[in-house]
């Protein structure tokens, strides 16, 4: 976790309050320290920007190792429609693989 960048970050989402990228950048710089952070940027993200694409995969992994499964598979099965609909095959994969790890734990 680099404060500098945080703190960067933080002025950046106050100068562009609409660009969900910078929101994004800042949970991934919590996301091994503070994962709690993390995943509050990330929900903020699903919840204000939900055409994010990029923030399926982290928020579902996070509610995952929290151990919410079900709000896991909900995300990873919202990011796969999205994903569809933005025909963007890479993260199709990467979302339908994380689903399917959680799915093979059941």
């Amino acid at each position: 976790m680099n404060n500098t960048r945080i703190e960067l970050l933080k002025q950046y989402i106050i100068e562009e309050p609409n660009d969900p990228f910078n929101i994004y950048a800042l949970a991934n710089e919590y996301l091994t320290e503070q994962p709690q952070t993390a995943l509050e940027y990330f929900e903020k993200l699903l919840k204000n920007y939900p055409d994010y694409l990029g923030t399926y995969y982290q928020a579902g992994k996070l509610y995952a190792a929290f151990g919410q499964t079900q709000k896991a598979k909900a995300t990873f099965e919202s990011g796969i429609a999205l994903a569809l609909r933005q025909t963007n095959a890479k993260t199709l994969n990467e979302l339908r693989s994380a689903l399917n790890e959680i799915l093979d734990d059941e």
